[in-house]
Parts: structure tokens; sequence; C-alpha cells
């Protein structure tokens, strides 16, 4: 009969002990300070804006797509997506990528754009006739 409840404790504590190893590593951090993301080689999702003087490139041949982003201090770096690039990437106001940092190049696994909102006030064009 003990020997039911040290079996049955020893799989609840192995469960608690899996359960916690695997939160600990999906705990994915959001950075806006490409410093600290070149830095660190564990997957982060950085956030910036897309520089559009550096113009993107989509090789469709090998399904890879290259940009540059930018951080609040202007601190830039390259981003190499092996996906198809994002519809509404050139009117994007912010992208978060997931992924890390290797070699020089952000690798990135994931990508979202943020796009200006449609119900924002726009500004008034109409002129009145009195």
């Amino acid at each position: 009969m003990k020997n039911k409840y040290v079996i049955g404790g020893f799989i609840i504590v192995l469960f608690l002990g899996i359960m916690g190893y695997l939160f600990t590593q999906s705990n994915i951090k959001y950075e806006n300070n490409f410093i600290v993301v070149k830095s660190t080689n564990k997957t982060v999702k950085a956030t910036g804006s897309w520089v559009k003087e550096k113009k993107y490139s989509y090789d469709a041949e090998n399904n890879l797509f290259t940009f540059y982003i930018k951080d609040d201090k202007g601190e830039e770096m390259m981003v190499v997506y092996r996906g198809a690039m994002p519809n509404n990437f050139e009117s994007a106001t912010s992208v978060v990528v997931t992924g890390s940092y290797q070699q020089n190049y952000f690798y990135a696994k994931d990508i979202l754009t943020k796009c200006p909102s449609k119900y924002q006030e726009q500004p008034n064009t109409q002129s009145s006739s009195l």
C-alpha cells in the first residue's frame, strides 16, 4: 500500500517539475532596446520601427525576407526571416519580431506588424462654403 503512495507522489512531483520547466522556457521577454537584444542569445520579442530608407528584400526562390528595424534610441539591426513578407508590411507603424540575435543578424521566427488605425481622427479637408 505504501508503494502506491510513493510512486504516486513521485509522479506528481515529476509532473510539477516538468510543468515548471516548460513555463520558464515559454516566458519570452519584450525588448525595445536593441543593445540588450544583441547581447543575449535567448529568444526575445524585439519591438521597433521599419527603417524605410534601407530597402527590404524578398527572395521568393529561397523564401527569405530581410529588412532593417530600429529602436527608440536609433540603434538598428538587420532582420532575417524565412517566410513570406507580411501583407501589410509597407504600411506598418511598428514591427515586433520574435527570434534571437546571432552572427550580426536577428533571425526572426515570427513577425507582427502594427498598422495605423483607421479609426484615428483624420484632418478635416472639406471646406464649408457659406
